[in-house]
C-alpha cells in the first residue's frame, strides 16, 4: 500500500489547479502523512482525510484520477467500480 504522501504528490502532479478549497485542504493533510492507519492529529487515523479529498475531487478528472481515486476508496475500504 502506498503512502498518502506518495499519492497526493501524484495527485499534485496531475490535478494542477485544486479549485476545492476542501479538496486542497484534505490533500495538504494527506502531504504529510504516511499510511491511511496511522494517527493524524487529532483523528485515529487517515480515513476522513481521504473521504474528504474524495468527496470533494469531484472536478478530478481523466485516467489518472479514477485509477487513484479507485486506490483511496480500496484504502478506505470502499471499492467501488
Amino acid at each position: 500500500m502506498r503512502a498518502l504522501s506518495e499519492i497526493a504528490k501524484e495527485i499534485r502532479a496531475d490535478w494542477r489547479v485544486i479549485n476545492n478549497a476542501a479538496a486542497r485542504e484534505a490533500l495538504e493533510c494527506m502531504d504529510r502523512m504516511g499510511q491511511i492507519t496511522e494517527r493524524f492529529v487529532a483523528d485515529p487515523n487517515g480515513h476522513p482525510a481521504v473521504g474528504t479529498f474524495l468527496a470533494h475531487s469531484v472536478g478530478w478528472r481523466g485516467e489518472t484520477a479514477r485509477r487513484v481515486k479507485k486506490e483511496l476508496r480500496t484504502m478506505c475500504g470502499h471499492p467501488r467500480p
